[in-house]
């Protein structure tokens, strides 16, 4: 059968991809991407059956151009998914339009519509945070005195905690308003800041019914990372995810993604546990997650997650693993200005973890500075026991200091 995926760039998220649907039995794979066939690795772009390149892959008339074209030359699309975030809504528009099986255009725009998608979670009784979409200063205004300081702003560009902004006071409201301005062409949304601990729930969802899941837990959360630069943060994935401490969590995101449409795919919701226990969602979205999570996945049960997100695409099935481990994630993160000068304690690390370490990243003197929240490296560790998963975390971010100059 002749599938499509399509991404904006050849990154190495996206090659991997590529090379996990060009293992799929009987798949004949077309990529469109808005890099030529030249930028791909060579073995890989040889064993293409199609590419088309497009100059913006979320422009939805520029989509159905190139995927009427690849069909017209290679037949019947059995599928066409991608997991760049802003790509979800024009696939699925360009989908219905060829009738090609995936997510409905109506459930995309909920996943990515994100007052929409709050609108949708309320009337479904899911808890989220208080919220509003606002075209004007006055609006915000409004607003904030409703629920009081801190707010948090999200325009509709950003993607995660990109361009989101926590607002304390009128000016930094001000100032936000100046990079972002909030009309009524371009709302910009406003939520309430909640107080607690974030994690993300991750699920594997099959004709609509959630039947396998995992978590992690942000410490701190990616907003306190967005707003300082030197925070080392870590992620971790328990190995104790049917804990009954996650009952509610449970139970909640699988009514989330039922009130939103979710079919079959991998979605990615972030949630807080509120200082008095309580969850809220933030917000879920209808693809595989970032910041590591994916390989912490593969890590913690010994598999391929990429390699399976892809067959559950194109074949529709998913065969849950066993939970082995636990796993996390530490970012390096550079401390002052300018290039990479020198990276201190890794020696340290190595010989106190060395045998949990599964994969890293380690920042290089003379390296600028990725300018992400995710920093300048990682360092990735596995152990049966959470605990110890967590004491080696600790230890990573305490220690381990990448100096700028």
């Amino acid at each position: 059968m002749f599938v499509i995926f399509v991404c904006p760039i050849f990154s190495p998220a996206a090659t991997q991809m590529i090379e996990a649907a060009l293992t799929v039995p009987q798949v004949r794979l077309g990529v469109i991407a808005q890099q030529p066939l030249a930028a791909l690795a060579p073995n890989v772009a040889a064993r293409l059956a199609a590419h088309w390149q497009v100059d913006d892959v979320t422009n939805a008339t520029s989509l159905e151009h190139a995927v009427r074209a690849l069909g017209a030359s290679n037949g019947a699309i059995a599928r066409c998914f991608g997991a760049y975030e802003q790509l979800q809504q024009p696939l699925a528009t360009v989908r219905e339009r060829f009738g090609i099986p995936g997510l409905s255009s109506n459930a995309a725009h909920n996943f990515r519509d994100k007052a929409r998608m709050k609108d949708a979670l309320r009337a479904a009784g899911v808890p989220v945070a208080r919220h509003r979409l606002i075209t004007s200063r006055d609006d915000a205004l409004a607003f904030i005195a409703d629920v009081g300081y801190p707010v948090v702003l999200k325009p509709p560009a950003g993607a995660g905690a990109i361009a989101t902004q926590r607002i304390r006071d009128v000016a930094s409201l001000d100032t936000m308003l100046v990079n972002y301005p909030a009309t009524a062409a371009q709302p910009m949304l406003a939520e309430e800041f909640l107080r607690g601990t974030e994690y993300s729930l991750e699920t594997v969802s099959v004709d609509g019914h959630a039947m396998w899941h995992s978590l992690t837990r942000y410490g701190p959360t990616p907003l306190d990372v967005v707003e300082n630069a030197w925070i080392q943060w870590t992620v971790l994935l328990p190995r104790e995810v049917d804990a009954v401490e996650f009952d509610d969590i449970r139970a909640v995101g699988a009514k989330a993604l039922a009130a939103l449409g979710m079919g079959t795919g991998v979605s990615h919701c972030e949630w807080f546990r509120r200082e008095d226990g309580t969850i809220a969602i933030s917000e879920i979205a209808a693809r595989p997650p970032g910041a590591n999570i994916t390989t912490m996945i593969s890590r913690a049960h010994d598999i391929d997650f990429v390699a399976a997100w892809v067959h559950l695409m194109i074949n529709g099935t998913f065969d849950p693993p066993e939970r082995r481990y636990a796993v996390g994630t530490a970012y390096l993160r550079g401390q002052g200005t300018g290039q990479v000068r020198s990276v201190e304690g890794i020696e340290a690390i190595r010989q106190q973890f060395g045998a949990m370490i599964c994969d890293a990243r380690l920042p290089v003197p003379g390296q600028h500075p990725t300018g992400s929240y995710e920093g300048e490296g990682y360092i990735i560790v596995r152990h049966p026991e959470t605990s110890v998963v967590e004491h080696a975390l600790h230890c990573i971010v305490s220690s381990v200091r990448v100096r700028l100059g």
